[in-house]
């Protein structure tokens, strides 16, 4: 189904009774990114899941957004479906915006679960300066008309990162994004919050988890074994477990 926030036509799903919570997928996904989540989960509590704004169904946003912007329109998502208050999950991209939501609007979250999150900037390394270098140089490229166009394009083909390469119109709400150091709102966070990491997530490497875990006052770290970036998909029974307990 569709609802229409801020201009903005927004494709979403729903389904059970109970405490309300709302799953927020990473960049590239959508709400089926979710399913086998919520397929569990609606057999407990009422539950949403969205495609954000520029991702699945929903419109994309005239403008790059960030996580602040996406949590802006995500308590218009509460306004809109009266939703008084919500337990978050957010995996990845999705745990930007429930940061923001749980800093910023604390009298809407209950608990916070972040998966796999991103939000912390990482340590720049060797090459992220020859990465910059080489953007600059394309951008000085691109000048010398559609020759230069095209091996401005090969080369960002080339350095970019995979979201990067693949974010087309969304590109200027990546780079906008992943520049936003979330780091500062962790210690405003209330909401009792739960961490939950693959073992092997070369996205969103475990060092993060472990500076949430230090600066979120109410928060505790679960690494499951053997997963990845996907932890709630690479080890789903054991997921649900950990998830249940938490807000039983």
């Amino acid at each position: 189904m569709f609802i229409e926030i801020d201009n903005l036509k927004v494709a979403y799903q729903v389904n059970g009774t109970g405490e309300s919570v709302i799953l927020l997928h990473g960049w590239g996904g959508e709400a089926n990114s979710f399913k086998p989540v919520m397929d569990w989960m609606s057999r407990y509590y009422k539950v949403f899941a969205l495609d954000l704004p520029g991702f699945g169904l929903s419109e994309k946003p005239s403008a790059a957004w960030d996580a602040s912007d996406y949590a802006t329109f995500l308590s218009g998502f509460f306004e809109k479906l009266k939703i008084r208050k919500a337990h978050l999950i957010g995996h990845s991209y999705g745990g930007r915006i429930s940061i923001v939501m749980a800093a910023h609007q604390p009298h809407l979250v209950d608990k916070l679960i972040l998966v796999d999150s991103a939000g912390i900037i990482p340590p720049r390394t060797l090459m992220y300066f020859i990465r910059v270098s080489i953007a600059k140089c394309g951008r000085l490229i691109r000048h010398f008309g559609s020759v230069g166009n095209k091996f401005a394009d090969a080369l960002s083909k080339q350095i970019g990162s995979k979201d990067y390469r693949e974010a087309g119109t969304m590109r200027a709400t990546l780079v906008k994004s992943v520049n936003q150091d979330l780091r500062p709102l962790l210690p405003k966070i209330q909401a009792a919050t739960l961490l939950i990491w693959g073992e092997n997530d070369n996205d969103t490497p475990i060092s993060s988890g472990e500076i949430m875990s230090k600066e979120i006052p109410n928060s505790e770290l679960v690494i499951l074994k053997d997963a990845g970036h996907f932890s709630y998909l690479d080890q789903f029974p054991q997921f649900c477990k950990i998830v249940g307990n938490f807000l039983a």
